[in-house]
């Protein structure tokens, strides 16, 4: 499914559709009452359109979501986390300007992780 717009992520939803997501997410935990969350609001549903089956964006309201704050210790809000192939690769609080987080988009695109096989035998030479 291609998304144009941000999805609303929860506790019970991110594992299906952040951590098992077959595109790199961008998450961004923010809060109704937070300003620099809801200046960033418009630049991420912008990018989502122009990004829409590169990248999913997805929304985490950090008070319905208490679990997922706490468990990606989310001390400042927005927080922009970025997830490819299960792996954590950005993870930055505070707002970022509408050309940075296009920037950081595409390199999310291009990266290039290791398969989950090749990184445990790069850590363990005594494997080859």
């Amino acid at each position: 499914m291609t998304h144009t717009a941000p999805i609303t992520v929860t506790d019970a939803s991110f594992e299906q559709d952040v951590v098992n997501a077959e595109l790199p997410v961008l998450v961004d935990f923010w809060a109704e009452w937070c300003g620099p969350c809801r200046s960033v609001a418009p630049v991420l549903d912008k990018l989502a359109a122009e990004f829409a089956g590169k990248v999913i964006i997805a929304k985490v309201n950090v008070d319905e979501n208490p679990a997922l704050a706490q468990g990606f210790q989310v001390m400042s809000i927005p927080n922009l986390m970025m997830i490819k192939q299960r792996t954590i690769v950005f993870n930055q609080p505070g707002a970022l300007p509408e050309p940075v987080l296009r920037d950081l988009m595409t390199q999310l695109i291009s990266l290039e992780l290791p398969a989950q096989g090749e990184a445990a035998e790069a850590a363990d030479p005594s494997q080859n």
